[in-house]
């Protein structure tokens, strides 16, 4: 049997993180989906950024909407549901068969808004209404300022990926959120199953350290905090609390490693897929790791609920100079930058090729 398939078998999704148009015009989502069992999808606005930077596909539909005058954002939303809904439509059959658990595709909102919550709740609705699909996540990030805007959400009944969480403390942070909004809709009379994922970085954390620790502890940094929120996870899943919503209606808000393509080409190209196997999680892969895991990876072993070594192993990095929640804040804040930052540059794409579409239509 293939390595993803293995995978899936033992209870984990695969999503595919990354989106362009050339993905799904030649029709290689579709053979990702058949033959390599993946689920989902995941974008944000460093992957658009990329495809539209680095592409052509993307001219002739920006040349279109650019003489309806509408403002730059406008125009990069435009394009983006267009693939974000052809994508949907795809992993449909997926979200259909499992009941609404997996065949979710994510779109994120404008790390603008990062600190209005209203706006932020106001531009969920917007996008999540105009793609009218029912397997669309509308990313939010997991920071100390959206956390108000994913309880509103949740509230609201638009299905949310909590993402840019660094640590198990940011992720608990993150499904109180989403717990709080559907306690909210069961008081309320709402039907509580709001679909949610909260999203934990990994690799990042081997990338800030390295260099700065002894030899052996090395890329292990990242496993180990992965670790220790699964076993935070595993714990409130069993908790009263949880089991209170579940039993009223509410679906679980399930783990999702994040950012698991290998940095160090030292290491295995499958080293964050194949230590962090869990069966109601959800590993979302660069292109590059998705086909090197089918290629050659092993499913051998999967997550303890109690969170393995991961103490032992952060106590080491403590012991070594790491302040864990510093750093896991710093991540979080240098995460939220850098989306700002792809997003500039995206706007400034989209202004350049507006620009020449304007000139050829003058």
């Amino acid at each position: 049997m293939q390595a993803t398939k293995r995978l899936s078998s033992a209870g984990q999704s695969i999503w595919l993180d990354n989106i362009t148009r050339d993905l799904l015009l030649t029709g290689t989502l579709e053979r990702y989906i058949r033959d390599l069992s993946v689920t989902g999808l995941t974008s944000n606005p460093t992957i658009f950024d990329k495809a539209l930077r680095h592409g052509s596909s993307y001219d002739a539909s920006l040349r279109a909407r650019a003489r309806s005058g509408v403002s730059h954002e406008e125009l990069f939303f435009g394009l983006a549901l267009e693939d974000i809904t052809r994508a949907a439509d795809l992993f449909r059959p997926i979200h259909e068969r499992t009941a609404g658990v997996d065949g979710w595709v994510s779109l994120e909102v404008s790390p603008l808004l990062a600190s209005d919550a209203k706006s932020t709740l106001a531009q969920a609705k917007d996008l999540h209404a105009r793609a009218n699909r029912p397997n669309l996540f509308i990313k939010i990030p997991g920071t100390p300022d959206g956390l108000a805007a994913i309880e509103e959400s949740i509230f609201a009944g638009i299905p949310i990926n909590v993402t840019l969480l660094f640590s198990a403390k940011q992720y608990e942070a993150a499904a109180e959120a989403w717990l709080r909004g559907v306690e909210r809709r069961i008081q309320a009379g709402l039907n509580p199953s709001v679909a949610s994922v909260a999203s934990l970085f990994v690799s990042r954390w081997d990338v800030a350290v390295a260099g700065k620790v002894a030899p052996a502890l090395d890329n292990r940094l990242g496993i180990a905090v992965a670790q220790e929120a699964h076993g935070v996870y595993s714990k409130l899943l069993e908790s009263a609390r949880w089991r209170r919503v579940l039993n009223a209606g509410a679906r679980p808000q399930r783990l999702l490693f994040a950012s698991t393509g290998t940095k160090d080409p030292k290491l295995s190209d499958v080293l964050y897929v194949q230590n962090l196997i869990a069966p109601l999680t959800v590993n979302t892969m660069p292109e590059a790791t998705l086909l090197a895991f089918a290629a050659h990876g092993e499913v051998d072993r999967t997550l303890s609920a109690e969170g393995g070594e991961s103490a032992e192993v952060l106590i080491e990095f403590t012991r070594g100079g790491v302040d864990l929640e510093a750093l896991a804040k710093r991540l979080q804040e240098e995460g939220a930058a850098a989306f700002v930052n792809s997003w500039k540059d995206l706007l400034e794409v989209i202004d350049s090729k507006a620009a020449v579409a304007s000139k050829e239509y003058s």
